[in-house]
């Protein structure tokens, strides 16, 4: 059986080597309570903190507006509601964009249950949202708007810091997500000017289970775990000091590699493309014309359906356009938002590279989707 090859990074990264030294460390040496006053617990906060300064570090903020998390989406469910709850009597309505991760949108209808509007706003057809369609859905009671910093299918990076102008200058609080971005492009919460930005470690070679919610200082907040007031009552219970010191490493880490990985990725993005193009000369790849995330290339095949196309790709691990629900494909709700019909979001892959891929591997990976698209277009239809 031929080797596995990964390309779904957008997906989840393997744990960098130097992170997992951090973390067996951490697992080793640290049990004490980070709110225990002996030494135990002084060691043990000591390397939560130093983690906590490395993300805040890694994003341009200050170690005190760091909140640890389970992971990007407890972040953003933590921010949409946070926020919504602290402000609920200033004014009960919000504004997405159409194309948010399902931990925003879905954050987003348990408020509209509860009596909350929400705004959605669309994309166009390169799947980026316009910063005025964001001014002009801005309403008197809108405390809130969350436009992701890059969208986790297409790669399509937003005009946070644009919307972020447009929604401050009617005092309204910016949120974004930006689980795929960090690690592959410049974040800085101060040029992106947002009062919230949620971190998810497994997207940067951190492990799963961990994660980060940037909270700037003096922003409405009220939190939704509640306990014993950890991490100055914004996120009540015990921070794993292993996972804390491991998502700070992996912070660090994207920092010190920023440029290299970004041009890895885009070399090996580029060379994957070019190499399907040429046996495809149809292919439709989402997002071209926009700025898009190094790594990602979203790409459809007309004709095919890429749920049949993923079955014979022999070993090549990657997601399609297709969302599988109970035995059912529905297509991509981010590639309906664009405009794209149905049959050709069901023909598209979501191929994206990561810093360990390499050229061999693109070019195997190649080879085997191209004999599984050549296979399943000579195979008779039922």
């Amino acid at each position: 059986m031929p080797q596995p090859i990964y390309l779904d990074y957008n997906a989840s990264t393997p744990i960098a080597p130097e992170v997992l030294e951090v973390l067996t460390a951490a697992f080793r040496d640290f049990h004490g309570n980070p709110l225990s006053a002996h030494a135990f617990g002084t060691a043990a906060r000591h390397t939560v903190e130093q983690a906590r300064a490395q993300v805040a570090a890694s994003i341009g903020a200050e170690p005190d507006e760091i909140i640890f998390t389970s992971g990007g989406t407890e972040s953003n469910n933590a921010a949409i509601e946070g926020v919504a709850l602290a402000l609920g009597d200033r004014g009960r309505h919000l504004v997405i964009t159409a194309i948010e991760h399902a931990s925003v949108e879905q954050a987003c209808r348990r408020l509209e249950k509860r009596g909350w509007g929400v705004t959605r706003v669309a994309v166009d057809p390169t799947g980026t949202i316009d910063a005025r369609a964001i001014e002009s859905a801005i309403r008197p009671d809108t405390v809130l708007v969350s436009v992701m910093h890059a969208n986790n299918e297409t790669g399509v990076i937003q005009p946070v810091a644009a919307a972020a102008r447009a929604a401050h200058a009617k005092a309204v609080a910016v949120h974004t997500d930006a689980a795929q971005s960090l690690g592959k492009i410049r974040v800085n919460v101060r040029e992106l000017d947002v009062d919230l930005l949620s971190i998810a470690g497994h997207k940067l070679y951190a492990p799963q289970g961990i994660g980060a919610l940037y909270l700037r200082r003096g922003t409405p907040f009220t939190p939704l775990i509640l306990g014993a007031g950890h991490q100055q009552n914004r996120r009540s219970g015990t921070e794993s000091v292993a996972l804390s010191a491991a998502l700070g490493a992996a912070c660090a880490l994207a920092e010190q590699q920023l440029t290299a990985r970004r041009e890895h990725a885009q070399t090996m993005r580029d060379r994957l493309e070019a190499g399907l193009r040429a046996a495809f000369p149809a292919l439709i790849v989402h997002g071209i014309e926009a700025k898009r995330l190094p790594n990602t290339l979203y790409a459809a095949f007309p004709g095919l359906d890429a749920n049949e196309l993923l079955a014979r790709m022999d070993g090549v691990a990657t997601g399609s356009g297709a969302a599988c629900h109970s035995g059912k494909s529905d297509p991509s709700k981010v590639l309906l938002a664009m405009g794209v019909k149905p049959e050709i979001a069901m023909s598209t892959l979501r191929l994206t590279t990561g810093w360990p891929t390499t050229e061999r591997e693109i070019d195997d990976a190649t080879r085997r989707i191209v004999e599984a698209a050549k296979a399943l277009t000579a195979s008779p239809k039922a």
